[in-house]
Order: structure tokens, then C-alpha cells, then sequence
């Protein structure tokens, strides 16, 4: 049996081979012979991974943050409403009475783990005329219109969390007593134009006067009292009686971490035993639920940005290795005629374009770890930096070379020699 018969090589063309040592030389040597142009393309790469893993790590760290605040703050809350018994006339499930004990606040504060309980409703269905004077005139000249009046008891001022500006909270002392005093948030006093309580100023609501005795600056729960006066509850039910239907009482109940849900549980039965029915407790949402309400839009808007910064640098590489091989189809043809063949040309730009991806993403994750920790401990954050962004990035930008230098090897491959060396 014959032997198959090689093709005979044309004695003029030299067998040629494709080294990885060689092919890293001229890639080096064609990314050395514009320096400028390298390094304006490694900045877009850089800009484009950078801003991918700072997005995703800045994204990360702030979705932390918000969570724990969330958490922090939603764990330990627990909301009580009077739901009332229904009205047999009226056939309705509206709140027809005050269904809390006038002790509320110590039977909720006795459960374990609750720190501080308090209700509060709304007085008056209509904005009441509130002013530092007497009379609809003294309302008029304070521009104090469209405020609205809480009633609260002294456990809820507690429970908000809040921050004095001046004065004190009124107590126990004063509720019990029906005392006309009041607590003013500080966008209230601006309006009403007291700035010190040296003098014991008094509010009108109504024509029905209330000393301020404290001023809040801020609350962490229930932001809404900032802009309203608020009133002892026993006062509030002596002075216009019980909440009307549609403003029914709600209580209030701050809590220790992990205690909220089996408060929830416990409360109504211990504010009313003889009709539990009569109130609903509201436990605090399950903390991953929270998160993922919270940041899923978030995650997906700043996924897009990064894509969006990636697509940038992509460009910018193919840009810069186009116009590379146009400026050196003249190397290029007499590579070939020098035996290359189109697949080392195609390797060649690849590696060129691989090599300045991978420059610039890792020179992005550097960057943009300095960035994310600069900015976590500039706001005293704790900063997130996941494995799965960081570490894949300097392959990320190698990908992204290959990419963007595609094309442009693929058109450098098809020159011909005899096309190019006449250019």
C-alpha cells in the first residue's frame, strides 16, 4: 500500500510557526509604539471596570447601610389600631368608641421586651386655627393655618425616638392631671415664631390655650409629629372627647430586637382582655422581605449604569485597534509577504487588544476599591466589597478586549500582501 504523497511546500514561502513567546513581542512592541494612544485606550478600560466594581461595590455598601437602618428600625416596631366593635345600626366595622385602658402605656411597657408604648390620634377632623394669640385674628397673623393636633400620650413622645431642641416631654404628671401643655415639633415653632421657652409661650388652638413645654428637633419614628402640636391624651379627651370614627386611636410600641413579632401577639390580649378582638397588632415586616423591597430597583439601575460604562470602554478598545490597523497595513502586508499567515495577524491585534483590557481592569479594580473604601469611611460606613465583582474584574477586562478587538482582527487577517504593499 502507497503512502499518501505530501503536498510539496513552495520552495520560496518558509514554514512558519506561531510562537507565544514571539506573538507576545510584537504585541508588546505594537502597544509600545504609540504610548499616547495606550494610554488614553487603558483609561477608557479603566473607567469602564473601575466604574463597574465601584457601582456594584458603592451599591453593595449603601445596601447595607439602608438595610441595617430598616432593620433597625422596623424590627423594634409594633402598631396597635382600634379597630372598635362594629355598630349594630350602622352595620359597619368602624371604631365606635376608645377601646384603650386609660393605663395602656404601663400594661404595653410591662410585656417583655417592649421599651417604651404610647397611642395617639388626631384631634380634629379640619386643620384647628393654631396661633400664639388669642382669637381668629392672632390665627391669621401667625400664618399658623392647616396645622395639625395630635393626641398623645406621655409613652408615645418616648417610643418616636425624640431629639429636644428645647424644654422636656410632658409626663404622666401632666396627663394625668389633664393639664393644657403642649410639645411643638421645630418646624412648628418656626411658624409660630417661638424660639425659647424662657418665657413659658402658649399655642392657641381654637382660642384654647396650651403652654409649650418642649420642642422637638427630630424623631425616628412618626416624622409627621414634627409638623404638628401634640397634646397630653387625657387632656385631648376631656377638652373634644374620644377620637372620632374615622380617626380612631393607635398605639405605638417600641421594642428590643427580636421581641417585635411576639409583642404583636401578646398586645391586644394584654390591653384588653375582656375584648382582644377590638384591637389589631401589626408586627414589623421580615427584615429580608424589607431589603429586597428596598434594593432590587437599586440593584437593577446601577447593574445598567456599569453595563453602560463597560459598553464605553469596549468601544474606545475597538476604536483604538481599528485605527491601529489602518496605520499599519503596510506592516502588516509585509508580514505577510514575509510568510505570516492571517491567523498570526488575527492573533497578534487579539492579543494587543486582550493585553490592554486586562491593563485597564485591573488598574479599574484597584481604583475602585480605593474609591469604595474612601467613600464607606468618609460616611462611617461599614464598605461591601463582594468576591464575585472584584475578583473577576481583571478577567472582565480582558474579556472586553477580546471583544472590542474582533473586528478589527479579523479585518487586519484579510489583507492581502500585494494590496498592502502598494498603499
Amino acid at each position: 500500500m502507497r503512502r499518501p504523497t505530501r503536498r510539496p511546500r513552495h520552495p520560496g514561502i518558509p514554514r512558519t510557526r506561531m510562537v507565544f513567546r514571539d506573538l507576545a513581542a510584537e504585541s508588546v512592541a505594537g502597544i509600545l509604539q504609540r504610548p499616547a494612544r495606550t494610554a488614553l485606550t487603558v483609561l477608557g478600560t479603566l473607567l469602564g471596570v473601575g466604574a463597574f466594581v465601584a457601582i456594584l461595590g458603592l451599591t453593595a455598601t449603601a445596601r447595607g447601610q439602608i438595610s441595617s437602618d430598616f432593620t433597625v428600625l422596623t424590627a423594634t416596631q409594633v402598631t396597635v389600631k382600634d379597630v372598635g366593635a362594629p355598630d349594630p345600626a350602622q352595620q359597619t366595622g368602624a371604631a365606635t368608641r376608645y377601646d384603650f385602658p386609660d393605663d395602656a402605656d404601663q400594661r404595653a411597657g410591662r410585656l417583655v421586651g417592649a421599651v417604651h408604648a404610647g397611642t395617639y390620634w388626631q384631634v380634629f377632623k379640619t386643620p384647628p386655627a393654631v396661633s400664639t394669640r388669642s382669637g381668629p385674628a392672632g390665627a391669621e397673623a401667625a400664618g399658623a393655618e392647616g396645622l395639625t393636633v395630635y393626641a398623645a400620650s406621655p409613652g408615645l413622645l418616648q417610643a418616636v425616638g425624640p431629639t429636644l431642641a428645647g424644654g422636656t416631654l410632658y409626663n404622666t404628671f401632666h396627663d394625668s392631671r389633664r393639664m393644657h401643655v403642649a410639645v411643638i415639633g421645630s418646624a412648628v415653632a418656626r411658624r409660630l415664631g417661638i424660639s425659647s421657652l424662657a418665657a413659658q409661650p402658649a399655642v392657641f388652638v381654637n382660642g384654647t390655650p396650651y403652654t409649650v413645654v418642649g420642642i422637638l428637633r427630630n424623631v425616628e419614628r412618626l416624622p409627621n409629629l414634627l409638623l404638628s402640636v401634640m397634646i397630653p391624651d387625657r387632656t385631648a379627651r376631656a377638652d373634644y372627647g374620644d377620637p372620632a370614627p374615622d380617626y380612631a386611636a393607635t398605639m405605638l410600641i417600641q421594642t428590643r430586637v427580636g421581641a417585635a413579632r411576639l409583642i404583636a401577639k401578646q398586645a391586644p390580649l394584654a390591653l384588653r382582655p375582656d375584648r382582644p378582638d377590638h384591637l389589631q397588632a401589626v408586627p414589623p415586616p421580615a427584615p429580608h422581605t424589607l431589603q429586597d423591597s428596598v434594593t432590587g430597583s437599586l440593584d437593577s439601575l446601577f447593574l445598567l449604569l456599569a453595563g453602560i460604562t463597560l459598553v464605553i470602554g469596549t468601544v474606545g478598545i475597538a476604536n483604538t485597534t481599528l485605527v491601529s490597523v489602518l496605520e499599519r497595513t503596510g506592516e502588516i502586508g509585509l508580514r505577510r509577504s514575509l510568510g505570516a499567515r492571517p491567523r498570526h495577524i488575527a492573533a497578534q491585534f487579539l492579543t494587543e487588544s486582550a493585553a490592554l483590557g486586562t491593563l485597564g481592569g485591573l488598574l479599574g479594580t484597584a481604583v475602585s476599591i480605593v474609591v469604595t473604601l474612601s467613600v464607606a469611611l468618609a460616611h462611617h460606613w461599614t464598605a461591601i466589597l463582594d468576591p464575585w465583582t472584584t475578583l473577576p474584574a481583571p478577567l472582565i477586562g480582558t474579556l472586553t478586549g477580546l471583544l472590542a478587538g474582533a473586528y478589527p482582527a479579523l479585518r487586519a487577517a484579510r489583507i492581502e500582501p500585494a494590496e498592502a504593499l502598494r498603499r
